[in-house]
């Protein structure tokens, strides 16, 4: 990735964080955090979260990030649905 992308900054901690696209969750989601560089975070609607299970509510919105390493996020969308706004 490109050092100037907009998606790629430091946090208050000076960590490199990658940012994803702004979306929603008409019906809530379910992730599981699965680091694959030790100390890897992904960042949910309560913090940062390391390994173990997320769950941000019906309705809520974010731009996930990332910091700190490489993690995979498996996740569960009720019904399928997730939210992109249009620009």
């Amino acid at each position: 990735m490109n050092s100037n992308d907009p998606r790629r900054f430091r946090d208050e901690d000076d960590s490199e964080v990658l940012r994803g696209q702004h979306h929603g969750h008409p019906y809530g989601e379910i992730n599981l955090v699965v680091p694959l560089t030790r100390g890897a975070q992904l960042k949910g609607l309560q913090g940062w979260q390391g390994p173990g299970w997320t769950a941000p509510d019906p309705g809520s919105r974010h731009y996930p990030e990332v910091r700190g390493g490489a993690v995979i996020a498996l996740f569960y969308l009720p019904a399928g649905r997730i939210s992109y706004d249009l620009t």
